[in-house]
């Protein structure tokens, strides 16, 4: 009976016959196998793919999948050893030739040749995996196994670049002898040699991922090379100077950076470049740039600043290399520096002997009057020589650095130091440098740019930079600026404000504040002079016109403490009129006057010609005592002490000035070019010149003598002992305990802007501290405690 219901009709399907009636598993591999040889042999362009394909996937669904694998990688060995046996045993290298290109041709060979053997394997062993490609989707998934593509790879390497095989040793000596050969400056076939590492690289040993190049080739090249090097490095240090090494170390760096590139692993290049730099540079720094006649001076003298540049370059590639650079360029800069000094210590000593002469020599009336003047010319000129020198020491290093060392600033350190070592290496750098600035600021600027005033005075500041006792310079600066100022001989104002400004920001304001004092006196004494010209347009004026500065004593230098001397009446008299106004305006200060810092022109009658002479006060004064006196009368050096009051050394250097230097205004009796206490003297109304106006320079006034110098490092002395108690307190009075150690540490580098105190002195310091109560000093003898 109908239900209304479909049936689905089941047909059961038959299970294939294992065997075709009339073909065999041994029939179907034979025939497959027949084709496979074809296939390895090249020769597979009459064969069907779909044919053989269906060969290799009835023997997989037959349950043959093991002798269709076994068989397949059977047939590829043989296929290998007769490639081995036609193409690479007939190109071994014979080593019967020792000509360089002829091994590099055998080499070549067979390098080709197993690159060729590669290339057909490769390809052979594609069309396999292409015809099996059933049996490696099921067969050798399901067993384990590799797949035919890279069993073809392992297979290659077992049986043709497996050591101890015959033929990777002839190989990898193959490429070391290439890689020698290129070394050695012979020109070899790199893409050969690529070709063959490109094999290396892509055989994986299985271990890891490392490939046959990591394994067998890569520590064989590291090896030749470390020998290689080695012996170059050897080599090289014995037949050639330092520039020329230097040059061929380079290109090895080169020619094996472009080795790596070209046709070795890029892996190999840090290694290999290790290898160059322990043997071509770490091995031999010292040596190189310190060899005789060619190494790291010379080559500064020479300006050979490509050779310089190319020793930096490499010698930053090593570790040890900056230090020794380091090294080399200070010594070099201090060799130099101390050179410099040396060209100033021998007419220095001179001038020792001829600040001090015999008494014989002052009995004779010869050598003092005409050695001191000598000896201030010669001090000045030193001067202005040192400094230049350092100056022009500075420039060439510079340009060096900048040049050659690519602005290093670990060596820009060492040049600093280098600088500041034997700057401070000699006793006067800092009256030098002050006489340096003196003398430009007085004339050496004329007619320069304002650029170029800007680019000396920045000069100078470098100079001045490396001083380490800045309270010495300051003493001295001090002492030619209050000159310069004094006697009007300053070339710009804006220069010297400008050179004030610059010392400002290196020592703060501290340094300079006094400094500025100075220039807001001499701004306030001419407000001062004006106003008393308007006074005097009121009032009797006095018969001798005066121009007066007046200077706050706690600002200028000691130095210009004043000296005695009795003025004539006409000037006492001015001195006066000029005092009332001063004091009315000014109550409650005390006027001192100065006349050793002053200066005046006169008019003086001779036979021939009346002449304007400009004079200090000092020879002003002694003038006026022959102005009444008849030409033939004379004074004797007591006579004229007596009348002006003046002091020994300040009488006898103005007496060399008027009698004995270039102008002779008066006459010495006897005859000399050195001043007595018993010599006299007389007015010379002979005198002629060709200027109506003539500028008489006072004798020895720019430099010290060693008796002054040894006074400004007393006084020195004595205000470092001040700052050293005033520093401790202030830092004890912060910090209310500290250990010794602390202490002075800290108060060496409070200090350290002003001078480099002596931890000995710092020590007495705090002893007298102590002593004063200040301090006191704790229960284990080595802290102190700050008393309120």
């Amino acid at each position: 009976m109908a239900t209304g219901r479909s049936v689905k009709s089941r047909t059961k399907i038959k299970p294939a016959t294992k065997h075709g009636p009339d073909v065999s598993v041994d029939q179907t591999w034979n025939t497959l196998a027949v084709n496979l040889k074809e296939v390895l042999n090249n020769n597979a362009r009459h064969l069907s793919f779909e044919e053989n394909h269906r060969y290799a996937y009835k023997l997989v669904l037959w349950k043959q999948g093991e002798m269709l694998y076994k068989g397949t990688t059977n047939l590829i060995v043989e296929n290998l050893n007769r490639l081995a046996q036609e193409d690479l045993y007939p190109v071994f290298p014979t080593g019967a030739n020792s000509e360089p290109t002829q091994q590099s041709h055998e080499a070549e060979l067979l390098l080709k040749a197993l690159r060729k053997v590669w290339d057909e394997h490769k390809s052979n062993v594609v069309k396999l995996s292409q015809l099996l490609n059933y049996m490696d989707r099921v067969y050798t998934t399901a067993e384990g196994v590799p797949k035919i593509q890279e069993a073809g790879r392992q297979l290659f390497l077992k049986h043709i670049l497996q050591p101890p095989n015959a033929i990777h040793s002839h190989v990898i000596d193959a490429v070391l002898k290439q890689i020698r050969l290129e070394r050695e400056g012979y020109v070899i076939n790199r893409s050969a040699v690529k070709e063959c590492v490109d094999v290396f690289i892509g055989l994986d040993t299985g271990d890891h991922g490392m490939s046959v190049y990591e394994r067998d080739l890569k520590p064989r090249i590291l090896s030749e090379s470390d020998a290689f090097y080695k012996n170059e490095g050897m080599i090289l240090l014995q037949t050639c100077d330092a520039p020329e090494y230097l040059r061929r170390v380079e290109i090895r760096f080169i020619s094996e950076e472009e080795r790596t590139h070209h046709y070795l692993s890029p892996q190999t290049h840090p290694p290999l470049r290790q290898l160059l730099q322990d043997h071509l540079l770490t091995a031999n720094l010292v040596e190189v740039i310190s060899m005789s006649g060619s190494g790291f001076d010379s080559m500064i003298d020479t300006h050979k600043y490509d050779d310089l540049s190319r020793m930096y370059r490499l010698f930053i590639m090593v570790p040890s290399g900056i230090a020794c650079m380091k090294k080399a360029l200070k010594e070099s800069v201090v060799r130099r520096g101390q050179e410099v000094n040396r060209t100033t210590s021998e007419p220095m000593a001179q001038e020792v002997d001829q600040d001090e002469p015999s008494a014989e020599a002052s009995a004779k009336g010869k050598g003092k009057a005409k050695a001191r003047p000598t000896a201030v010319s010669q001090t000045l000129t030193l001067a202005l020589k040192w400094v230049q020198d350092v100056l022009d020491l500075k420039d060439q290093f510079d340009q060096l650095w900048r040049q050659s060392l690519q602005s290093d600033r670990t060596l820009e350190s060492a040049l600093n130091d280098a600088f500041e070592t034997f700057v401070n290496q000699h006793e006067r750098c800092s009256e030098f440098i002050s006489l340096f600035i003196d003398d430009h600021l007085k004339r050496g600027l004329k007619g320069k740019t304002d650029s170029e005033i800007d680019s000396i005075l920045d000069k100078t500041i470098t100079v001045f930079r490396f001083v380490l006792e800045k309270d010495v310079f300051e003493r001295y600066y001090k002492s030619h600026l209050a000159k310069r100022l004094l006697h009007g001989r300053s070339v710009s104002d804006d220069a010297e404000r400008g050179m004030l400004a610059k010392l400002k920001v290196e020592c703060g304001y501290q340094f300079t504040h006094k400094l500025e004092g100075m220039f807001h006196d001499m701004k306030i004494s001419d407000d001062t002079m004006s106003s008393y010209r308007t006074y005097l347009e009121n009032t009797t004026p006095p018969d001798i016109p005066i121009s007066v500065t007046v200077m706050t004593s706690s600002v200028w230098p000691m130095s210009l403490a004043p000296t005695p001397c009795n003025l004539p009446s006409g000037l006492l008299s001015s001195c006066k009129s000029f005092e009332k106004f001063y004091l009315n305006r000014h109550s409650g200060r005390r006027l001192t006057w100065q006349p050793s810092l002053g200066n005046a022109d006169v008019k003086v009658a001779f036979k021939s010609r009346t002449h304007e002479l400009n004079v200090s006060t000092f020879a002003l004064v002694i003038l006026l005592l022959f102005e009444d006196l008849p030409a033939s009368d004379f004074l004797t050096y007591s006579d004229i002490q007596e009348a002006t009051a003046i002091s020994d050394s300040e009488l006898q250097r103005h007496l060399q000035t008027l009698a004995c230097a270039k102008y002779k205004i008066l006459k010495k009796h006897p005859p000399g070019r050195d001043v007595a206490k018993d010599d006299s003297f007389s007015f010379n109304e002979d005198f002629s010149a060709p200027l109506q106006k003539i500028k008489i320079s006072t004798v020895a006034s720019k430099v010290e003598t060693s008796e002054e110098r040894k006074e400004t490092q007393s006084h020195l002395e004595e205000e470092r002992k001040y700052q050293m108690e005033a520093c401790i307190v202030r830092i004890m009075k912060d910090r209310k305990h500290m250990t010794h150690n602390d202490l002075v540490h800290e108060v060496t580098r409070q200090l350290a802007g002003r001078f480099v105190p002596n931890p000995l002195d710092i020590k007495k310091r705090i002893e007298g501290l102590i002593e004063k109560e200040y301090l006191e000093r704790c229960d284990d003898r080595k802290s102190y405690n700050y008393l309120a």
